[in-house]
């Protein structure tokens, strides 16, 4: 057992060294806004030029990852079941998940007091939920979709068109093809500019430092602390729950006992894909019919982001501090739902990130994204460990409840029974 605890130390230092280059870049820049606040206004160009590149490149790679995945689609009926169920699961968790988050928000806002004083021009008005569910869904026209402003309704014309080639041949067209190269092509492209993030997070957090002085880092502390407290909370009080609704009696200590190295897995590499083999591997030893692990687990790794969720509500509670604006009724209503939105569809997006970071920044910050964003993509890669941890973890737990709904809810049992069965002969 003690083999299989043991992590990939290669992939753990590699996921490790480039988020510890992006928070030393965010010290220095600190440090520096701190110390030397008419130098840190002054090198607010070189975070600036990292914001510009991320929103040029995201567009088209939003459209063609999207369009992509499912224009290249080639599975279909046990099937069906299982996979309607999971992803009904994956939006009930991720849905708990973001109330959870939403309520301890409300009890431990993680901003204080607003950064400035904005004046309602100086934020933009927010719109009415009518307005809202327009603009969620569509814009005026086809210019309209390619601007950083409407990610919502280009993920839907996404959706729609990968569906239009999936009817018109699917993975055979050449468009489905060529959806496929661009979108490798476009992540090429994310991967060269985010080599560059460590500088562009030093000139922004200098600015900001400057601009905003001690709050910022004040602020930052509080919000890790009770997202990291609330992570490993969750997956102590909920996946239990989770694991005993779908198995019945025991197995919640079944679970806990094949819940651990996934856990450790993910946390360490930073990547719900990476876990998948572990998660696989659990999912054998507990019982779980290979039919329903093989698609829960690599479809959890892509959609079931719990962890995502609760990230996604911690941004828009701490934005809206930042800018002294209230966190209630239809702000919290959107809030939510996008959160769930951005957790089971937007997570199976290469850099579904930074993606869900920008929905959040076009939907409530239109007119202070050149702020809003790089704050809210700094806060995605610092709580991306435990994020990360529930959103893969969760995926082998997700399997017990898939588990109950197709083979009974009995299933468990009767694999445990065979076990003791084999064990006795």
């Amino acid at each position: 057992m003690s083999n299989k605890v043991t992590l990939d130390k290669n992939s753990v230092r590699k996921n490790y060294a480039f988020l510890a280059l992006m928070l030393g870049g965010m010290v220095l820049g600190c440090i520096v806004g701190w110390f030397a606040p008419d130098f840190g206004h002054t090198i607010k160009p070189l975070g600036t030029v990292f914001i510009n590149m991320m929103f040029c490149v995201v567009v088209p790679l939003v459209f063609a990852s999207i369009a992509g995945s499912i224009a290249n689609m080639r599975s279909r009926g046990r099937a069906g079941k299982i996979m309607g169920t999971t992803v009904a699961t994956f939006i009930v968790t991720g849905a708990i998940a973001a109330v959870i988050m939403f309520v301890l928000m409300k009890i431990f806002p993680p901003v204080l007091e607003p950064w400035q004083n904005m004046t309602s021009e100086q934020i933009g008005e927010y719109a009415s939920i009518s307005d809202m569910l327009v603009n969620f869904f569509t814009a005026s026209d086809f210019v309209g979709l390619l601007s950083r402003k409407a990610m919502l309704p280009l993920i839907v014309a996404a959706i729609i068109f990968g569906f239009a080639v999936q009817w018109a041949g699917g993975a055979d067209t050449p468009v489905a093809k060529l959806l496929s190269s661009l979108t490798d092509c476009m992540l090429k492209a994310v991967k060269i500019i985010t080599y560059y993030a460590p500088i562009g997070f030093f000139g922004f957090f200098a600015y900001l430092v400057a601009f905003y002085g001690p709050q910022l880092i004040s602020d930052y502390s509080r919000t890790l602390l009770v997202y990291y407290v609330v992570c490993f909370a969750y997956m102590f009080l909920f996946f239990p729950l989770y694991a005993r609704f779908g198995g019945g009696k025991g197995a919640d200590k079944v679970m806990f006992s094949h819940l651990f190295r996934p856990a450790a897995v993910s946390f360490g590499t930073c990547s719900s894909v990476a876990t998948i083999p572990t998660n696989l591997d659990e999912a054998a030893e507990t019982g779980i019919h290979k039919d329903i692990a093989d698609i829960v687990v690599p479809m959890g790794a892509t959609m079931h982001m719990d962890g995502s969720s609760m990230s996604a509500i911690i941004k828009v509670a701490f934005l809206f501090g930042m800018f002294g604006m209230d966190f209630t009724g239809g702000r919290a209503i959107g809030a939510i739902l996008v959160a769930i939105f951005s957790s089971v569809a937007m997570s199976g997006i290469p850099g579904g990130g930074s993606v869900g970071e920008l929905v959040l920044c076009t939907v409530f910050f239109p007119d202070q994204m050149a702020v809003a964003y790089p704050i809210a993509i700094a806060l995605g890669n610092l709580v991306d460990p435990p994020a990360t941890m529930l959103n893969a973890a969760g995926d082998y737990v997700v399997c017990y409840i898939v588990s109950r709904f197709v083979e009974g809810k009995d299933w468990l049992q009767k694999q445990l029974h065979g076990k003791k069965e084999e064990a006795a002969e």
